[in-house]
């Protein structure tokens, strides 16, 4: 039997270069140290996964906006707080005088919207098809309750159309470890169609160190293959989750999206469909991006171009305690996961 774990730690094939897409595989790459398990003709890019990281800066502008106005309060994760949009971010609107309301769950708008009925709460709905459904279930759950203080500012965002977009954009990418959340709700197949096109394998994976490696080893074997290949089948069918799938096409329709490094990407995202506008806080027309620091290089980044070590700005200005970049604030951003566990 093969040993795996020493194939690729021995591997002297030709070079290879696998992305992540995913960013909670990056942040389990980077803290189980599996770069360093692995042969220096193999190399790991951190991709376009985090959804705070790909979020344009007009999309922040324009919640710090919505703070400020009278009888409204914007509801956010808490990573989103720290992004900077052209100018500020979040935390700077609330200290300023805006209404800025964390929550752990999109489900906790609803106990603010029914202690305040005077005002409105306008979640900041970004991330990828894991989130999605939750957004849909939140606005099914007001509907139900008679709760109409309550709206989106949607940027979502959908991982097929962004992983063709670096196929076409970004050459030289061996391989993708596809991300195991969202291929929870998509199914496996939803890769199937980019792997044949560009000859290129996709290994479903799981988060444990194991899981990765085991990724890792069936995509160098099959470089070169337009495969899908499932590893993560206690939670990942080939069809998915058709009851989040229903839900989420209840209420949303797909539309072009804009990424940050990326410009808009047609079909990539989902917007609220005609009959549930009203839900809408102003969705539209966000599609400029501006850093705050104009050095910063978390466009190039997120892309696969350059690593977080070739930004000018990683390990001196920027780091997790004053990022100056997305990458660096999430947790499950590249910059940061490199940061923190002093990844090569």
């Amino acid at each position: 039997m093969l040993d795996y774990k020493s194939y690729l730690k021995n591997y002297n094939g030709e070079p290879l270069r696998l992305m992540e897409v995913c960013g909670s595989h990056t942040a389990a790459i980077s803290h189980c140290g599996i770069v360093s398990l692995l042969s220096p003709k193999i190399k790991l890019i951190s991709g376009p996964g985090c959804p705070v990281c790909v979020t344009v800066s007009s999309y922040i502008d324009r919640l710090v906006a919505l703070s400020m106005e009278p009888n409204q309060v914007v509801v956010s994760f808490g990573d989103l707080l720290r992004v900077k949009g052209s100018g500020k971010n979040l935390n700077d609107a609330k200290a300023e005088g805006g209404q800025v309301q964390m929550v752990y769950s999109p489900m906790d708008t609803l106990k603010l919207a029914v202690a305040e009925p005077a005002k409105t709460f306008i979640f900041a709905a970004i991330g990828f098809e894991t989130t999605t459904p939750v957004y849909a279930l939140l606005l099914e759950e007001a509907q139900n309750k008679g709760i109409h203080n309550i709206k989106l500012l949607t940027s979502l965002k959908t991982m097929p159309q962004v992983i063709d977009w670096v196929c076409g954009n970004e050459s030289g990418i061996n391989g993708f470890i596809a991300p195991g959340h969202v291929s929870v709700i998509t199914g496996s197949d939803i890769y199937q169609s980019i792997a044949n096109r560009y000859h290129i394998p996709f290994a479903v994976a799981g988060f444990e160190a194991e899981q990765i490696l085991l990724a890792i080893y069936a995509l160098v074997r099959r470089h070169g293959k337009g495969e899908v290949m499932n590893l993560y089948p206690s939670v990942v069918t080939s069809v998915g989750n058709q009851s989040a799938q229903q839900v989420v096409s209840r209420y949303f329709t797909p539309c072009d999206a804009s990424w940050r490094g990326m410009g808009a990407i047609q079909g990539s995202g989902m917007q609220l469909r005609p009959e549930y506008e009203r839900f809408d806080a102003g969705s539209e027309n966000l599609t400029e991006d501006y850093s705050a620091n104009p050095n910063c290089r978390c466009a190039r980044v997120l892309t696969g171009a350059i690593s977080p070590r070739q930004c000018p700005l990683f390990g001196k200005v920027c780091n997790p305690q004053s990022p100056q970049g997305a990458c660096m604030v999430s947790t499950e951003g590249s910059c940061y996961q490199y940061y923190v566990n002093r990844r090569e």
